[in-house]
């Protein structure tokens, strides 16, 4: 769960705003994410895990929501079978759009709803993974209250080389993907394409609901380009695409609902080392989002939404250390078949950070302005202390504050034959977090221990309501535990959390999110053939806030393996809940039984 620089690493970091390294003889292992600069993972303040390409292709899960939910501190909940709404709480994030996503630097999701489809990004298209936790409004501005989960699609170097997997498997599910990637010490590209089928499986059981399976199909494809105009000069264009359709059950036993959803990120980026001290970062883009829900083959609803960005960030480095000032703009827009009273919004933000090491101690500080057209300027910070116990061992504590503005649909949903109608009085939650971390790093062996605490303030409510309004507060404390090595030859991670996640007002725990949970992994690799078995298991949760419905807890078996003929070919397999649980996510929505899948893929080093 680290990346070792190379030349493919230092592409994905070109494709983000970043800064030079500093030569040394330390091991270059690199993260972008926690900082917006190329910082090595020893130096890191921040709570981060990273998932690389052969993370990514081992994982014992079918989709990229449930590969994160093995990850120390994140839990996922889907409203039925392949292709469903699905969400992704971090830390026991007060909802789901607490959590900022970016593809290639581009922030993405729905303006409407406030957070991402998860479920129209494969894997097959990801490079690696950057999940920063904790409040990254400083860096990142609105939703970052739980943290931010950066997506790096596949780059290219070296020689030009062809990928293609193909498997099936279980309730019919099929896929393919293929691509082509190289470069020179000029020009390197990537140009990936996917398509993936599942007949699925009914997501409702009941007398009201269709018994159908409920399938889900999906098409991707990703670019990516960079040419170095001269030494230290490099333009750059990061492309991701992902349409697909998939069938739910709602009220009626002949009725057939059917959701058509597109995502579309694009960016265009120009990256300029003007000195030793001095690089400067162009970036402008857009993510856009396409939804259609229908009904026996009729359109019942519309909605599309697009964010253009504009990013322009310096990264200077002096004798008292790195300093990053930047500047951005985000205008979001949203055009559907319902009639918004407001459908535009516009902001400006500046940041101003500074890290710097002196002997074994590490500060790090951010601060951020965002002005918002809609309910005006909001500013938040961060402030981290790490000191160098040793050379395995280090620790840090930090500070920072957070804030989520109001959707779209929140402020300005009209009012329909429900009575559900958005309020535009609505004003931004905000947090406050604090926690503290140890971590060890020696002879193959990673652990970590982080703690910590946020509380989030006007939280925004519909439940029970027609119209949402700012009500009291949550607490969100709690621990994560987390350990990687070889013991005997064998791989070992695991991984477990404690948390309790609370609404004030009430005491109720929040809903969906469990006290305890966590993952167990015990693999090995004997020349060609590789394997791997997994156990995840997760307490019980409430599935509304007001904690009438309990979701028992659930424990999963997952088994993998693979055999590589060559170095560049593999024939590989795995086994989802291979005891047949059932258990559910999210109360009266179906989850996937004992299923298989089997593939083969070609992979040149």
């Amino acid at each position: 769960m680290i990346i070792r620089l190379s030349a493919a690493a230092i592409a994905v970091a070109a494709a983000f705003p970043a800064t030079t390294l500093a030569a040394d003889n330390e091991q270059p292992i690199v993260v972008v994410t926690a900082t917006r600069q190329v910082t090595r993972i020893n130096e890191q303040l921040s709570d981060v895990t990273v998932l690389e390409r052969a993370d990514l292709e081992n994982a014992g899960q079918n989709t990229v929501a449930e590969i994160l939910a093995r990850q120390p501190g994140l839990e996922y909940a889907s409203n039925g079978g392949p292709g469903a709404s699905s969400s992704v709480y971090m830390r026991g994030g007060a909802n789901a759009k607490h959590t900022v996503v970016l593809i290639d630097g581009m922030r993405v999701g729905s303006a409407s709803l406030g957070q991402f489809f998860w479920s129209r990004l494969p894997a097959s298209q990801i490079e690696r993974i950057e999940i920063l936790r904790g409040p990254a409004s400083a860096l990142y501005g609105s939703d970052a209250i739980g943290g931010v989960i950066q997506i790096f699609t596949r780059r290219g170097e070296g020689p030009a080389r062809a990928n293609v997997e193909a498997g099936m498997g279980t309730y019919g599910t099929r896929s393919l993907s293929a691509g082509v990637a190289g470069g020179t010490a000029v020009f390197n590209y990537s140009l990936q394409a996917t398509h993936n089928k599942t007949d699925g499986f009914t997501s409702r059981v009941g007398p009201t609901y269709n018994p159908d399976r409920d399938g889900f199909e999906n098409n991707s494809a990703s670019a990516n380009f960079a040419y170095q105009l001269a030494k230290g000069h490099e333009i750059g264009l990061n492309l991701f695409q992902s349409e697909g359709s998939n069938h739910y059950d709602g009220t009626g036993r002949k009725t057939d609902y059917r959701n058509d959803l597109s995502v579309l990120s694009y960016g265009l980026y120009l990256k300029n080392i003007f000195s030793e001290s001095w690089t400067s970062t162009l970036r402008a883009g857009q993510s856009t989002d396409k939804s259609f829900d229908i009904k026996n083959a009729v359109a019942s609803s519309r909605f599309r939404t697009i964010q253009e960005q504009y990013v322009w960030q310096n990264d200077i480095t002096t004798r008292v250390g790195r300093f990053l000032l930047a500047a951005e703009r985000l205008q979001q827009q949203i055009d559907a078949s319902s009639t918004y009273t407001q459908n535009d919004r516009t902001i400006d933000s500046f940041i101003v950070g500074w890290n710097a090491s002196f002997e074994a101690h590490r500060l790090q500080t951010t601060l951020r302005r965002d002005s918002n057209s809609q309910f005006g300027d909001r500013n938040t910070g961060s402030l981290a202390y790490g000191y160098q116990i040793s050379r395995a061992w280090r620790a840090s504590a930090s500070y920072g504050t957070a804030f989520k503005a109001p959707s779209f649909n929140d402020l300005y949903y009209p009012l329909d034959g429900f009575g559900y109608e958005g309020n535009p009085n609505l004003k931004p939650e905000s947090s406050k977090n604090r926690e503290a971390g140890l971590y060890y790093g020696s002879g193959g062996h990673e652990a970590s221990l982080v703690w910590f605490s946020n509380k989030i303030t006007d939280l925004i409510s519909w439940s029970g309501r027609t119209s949402p309004v700012n009500i009291g507060s949550a607490s969100l404390s709690g621990a994560t535990l987390a350990y990687a090595g070889n013991v005997a030859g064998f791989k070992l991670a695991a991984n477990a959390t404690h948390q309790d996640t609370k609404d004030d007002s009430t005491g109720n725990r929040l809903a969906r999110r469990a006290a305890n949970f966590g993952t167990l992994s015990v693999g090995q690799k004997r020349g060609k053939w590789e394997w791997r078995t997994e156990l995840y298991a997760s307490g019980g949760r409430f599935d509304t806030d007001a904690n009438t419905t309990r979701l028992g807890g659930y424990s999963l078996l997952n088994l993998y393996g693979s055999y590589s003929p060559d170095r560049d070919w593999s024939v590989f397999a795995r086994a989802n809940n291979v005891l047949d649980k059932e258990y559910v996510t999210a109360g009266g929505y179906e989850t996937a039984g004992a299923n298989v899948f089997f593939g083969v893929r070609y992979a040149p080093k």
